[in-house]
């Protein structure tokens, strides 16, 4: 008996290993998780940028570059300091968050955008119009829907947020 519990001890980091895409908690929890902090940072950089084109009176093309910008730029940056606290260099951290945002920002942002452009009405909107809330949380909750099974496939495969979760 003593014998076959050694086998099996022997085996057990090669099994282990074999499943290591199983072992990054590609939950739908996870994947929530990993695109709700995404999008909290899309969701400022973006809304931001919004705030700040319409009051210095820019056009839609530049008000939408500089809104994207501070998306990803927000983004980033929320994963970004999650890792550095977690003691990863900056050089480090910042690969990090490359890897583990870059798709779910783009798929964020592309589907969000794609929202309001289609969205009558929405694009010559002022903030202080309903349409114009109405159709940037319409497009952040489509993006959330479609960003999320992208996160959780990426997590599964130990890519995306799964590279920040070995962190955490």
């Amino acid at each position: 008996m003593e014998h076959h519990h050694t086998h099996q001890e022997q085996h057990t980091p090669a099994h282990q290993g074999r499943h290591s895409g199983a072992a990054h908690g590609a939950t739908w929890a996870t994947a929530v998780r990993a695109t709700l902090h995404c999008l909290t940072g899309c969701a400022i950089g973006e809304i931001l940028g919004m705030v700040i084109g319409t009051a210095l009176m820019w056009g839609n093309v530049p008000t939408m570059i500089l809104a994207i910008s501070l998306a990803f730029a927000f983004g980033y940056s929320f994963t970004l300091f999650a890792v550095v606290r977690a003691g990863v260099s900056l050089k480090a951290a910042v690969k990090v968050a490359l890897a583990a945002d870059t798709v779910s920002i783009a798929v964020m942002e592309l589907v969000d955008n794609g929202i309001i452009a289609l969205t009558p009405g929405a694009l010559d909107a002022h903030l202080s119009d309903g349409l114009f809330w109405y159709a940037l949380l319409g497009g952040f909750a489509v993006a959330f829907l479609i960003t999320t099974p992208v996160n959780k496939w990426m997590i599964g495969r130990g890519k995306g947020h799964a590279v920040v979760h070995a962190y955490h």
